[in-house]
């Protein structure tokens, strides 16, 4: 994204390393910003074993924010993708409990009122930060949408579980009066399943890249997007979940940047994980990834959709990929932690490092 001089509020005060990062980032150097997009796990918003108050979610989107503005610090203009599950589920059962006194509200509505949710509370814990640390940049959260097809074999085969555990005399209900799809889960009830589709495009695409290249601190595309569909040239909204590190790629992707991170609740992608030979990966090419994934190392539930979607990102032109925790953020982004996905290079592009690596000496 080619950066655009646009005029901004200096930092008061003598901090003249803050002023001249906010400077590089809002495109004022001579020099080209670097560009990253942030996947924010699910742990970075409620951690293992709590409730998922607004205090506790709160409490880590700061711990988060410190993380994020380290990454200003290095020079990275960003923008922010985050999970929303455990607070749709929430949304589904505040709808589904108060509907005799309260109007109800369909999946897609959910998914929109849980981004602006958790982009409210990203968006004022980044902002604190910044200025806490003398940071001068402007923050955003937009309510994101992302098409899907009507066509997409997903629709027909509903498999992502959403919203709370039901008996199986409720569930039965709940498929009678309602046509939900419902699977057992043994241990715990039944519980309500919906499409997976495969995300086409963002529909606010160029907004946000609009506003990134101005210098602004983006938070988007949270939970994969509202789901939406077009019909005879108007979007309408479906009953469906996104993954949202497959949308996070698609539009680290169409931006263009330079990384796109996930932050998850390890580290590293290990190989054999949590199993007698388990070995940290720390900078693999594409290809030998993509035969880790065919070896079965990576579960579908788990690590499998984020290396699938870092290798979207790289087939699509990307340049490298990160996955860690958001505890070794700035330090991944380094080099120094986190597991490291790059593009293959052609055998031209490696002559020309090579040609490069002898002129320098």
């Amino acid at each position: 994204m080619a950066p655009r001089r646009m005029e901004g509020r200096r930092l008061a005060g003598p901090n003249s390393n803050a002023n001249h990062l906010w400077s590089h980032f809002r495109g004022e150097d001579s020099c080209m910003a670097k560009t990253a997009l942030v996947a924010v796990g699910g742990n970075s918003l409620i951690r293992a074993g709590e409730k998922g108050t607004i205090a506790e979610q709160l409490a880590n989107t700061r711990r988060t924010a410190v993380a994020i503005v380290g990454l200003i610090r290095l020079g990275y203009r960003l923008v922010i993708t985050h999970g929303n599950g455990p607070q749709v589920g929430a949304q589904l059962l505040r709808s589904e409990r108060a509907s005799d006194v309260a109007y109800s509200q369909t999946l897609d509505v959910c998914g929109a009122a849980s981004q602006g949710e958790i982009g409210y509370l990203l968006a004022q814990s980044l902002r604190n930060e910044l200025s806490a640390q003398g940071i001068d940049v402007p923050v955003v959260s937009l309510v994101t949408q992302t098409v899907v097809s009507q066509d997409d074999p997903a629709m027909q085969h509903p498999t992502k579980p959403i919203g709370p555990f039901y008996s199986k005399a409720d569930a039965e209900e709940k498929h009678r009066l309602l046509g939900w799809h419902i699977v057992e889960d043994a241990a715990r009830g039944y519980r309500r399943v919906v499409p997976s589709p495969e995300p086409m495009a963002i529909v606010e695409l160029d907004a946000v890249r609009s506003l990134v290249e101005q210098g602004t601190l983006v938070v988007s595309t949270g939970g994969g997007g509202v789901p939406v569909v077009e019909v005879n040239g108007q979007l309408q909204g479906v009953e469906a979940v996104i993954d949202k590190d497959r949308a996070s790629a698609l539009l680290a992707a169409n931006l263009k940047v330079n990384r796109f991170v996930i932050s998850t609740d390890t580290d590293y992608v290990y190989l054999n994980y949590r199993k007698s030979g388990q070995s940290p990966l720390t900078r693999v090419t594409a290809t030998e990834m993509k035969q880790h994934l065919r070896d079965g190392h990576f579960p579908p539930g788990n690590m499998g959709p984020k290396v699938e979607s870092v290798l979207r990102f790289l087939e699509s032109g990307g340049e490298e990929a990160v996955i860690t925790s958001f505890e070794h953020l700035c330090e991944a982004v380094t080099g120094g932690a986190g597991t490291h996905i790059v593009r293959d290079r052609s055998e031209s592009e490696q002559v020309t490092d090579r040609e490069l690596a002898v002129a320098e000496k």
